[in-house]
């Protein structure tokens, strides 16, 4: 059914639904108001049941989340989750925090936007022995600017450089409640060098 459907694309609509599913499996979210992927983002919101036809062969599941302008391929049974180390999970975790914190401050129509210094503030706050070198920060925060969770407006090495953190967070990391996030990062304050599911 989704080939039968897939010939009444044109040849445009067609690389358009090979590129998003293509941005869906490597990056696992989209975001509407980031640039390279809002064409895709509106793309699915047009044709979702045939994202959802063709996601669904392989057992996964197309969230879309209008409100908030955001999607996440999901799979029930978690087989694309991300393994993150300890950093990478605790500036997960922080970048949610800041996230929550913010959002406040934003008008429905804007995004919310911290910038690299309140990450290494708020990192430091934890209190963690080992600090968090730039070189590292860095990498992370690249990390998910590739999975379409945050998008840096200039260079990241500066501290006072904007970050723009997408409602996809709120996906990657699933919960109602702020006081569960701060009880996650409370944990791993404690853990020692490991590996943890995003």
């Amino acid at each position: 059914m989704i080939l039968e459907n897939f010939e009444t694309l044109n040849m445009g609509q067609q690389q358009l639904f090979s590129d998003t599913c293509n941005k869906l499996l490597s990056t696992g979210f989209l975001a509407r108001d980031k640039r390279d992927s809002k064409e895709q983002y509106y793309f699915l919101i047009s044709f979702k049941n045939y994202f959802d036809e063709y996601f669904g062969i392989m057992g996964y599941e197309v969230v879309l989340d209008r409100e908030q302008g955001a999607v996440q391929l999901r799979h029930p049974e978690n087989r694309n989750l991300m393994r993150l180390k300890r950093d990478e999970s605790l500036i997960l975790l922080i970048l949610r925090i800041l996230y929550h914190q913010n959002l406040v401050k934003t008008s429905i129509n804007e995004n919310v936007v911290i910038n690299v210094d309140e990450i290494h503030m708020k990192y430091d706050a934890l209190e963690i022995k080992k600090k968090i070198n730039k070189t590292d920060l860095v990498s992370i925060l690249r990390l998910y600017k590739k999975h379409n969770l945050i998008e840096p407006l200039g260079d990241i090495t500066q501290g006072n450089t904007k970050v723009v953190i997408y409602p996809t967070i709120l996906m990657a990391i699933q919960t109602q409640q702020i006081n569960e996030v701060y009880d996650l990062v409370r944990k791993m304050e404690g853990a020692t060098e490991g590996s943890e599911e995003e």
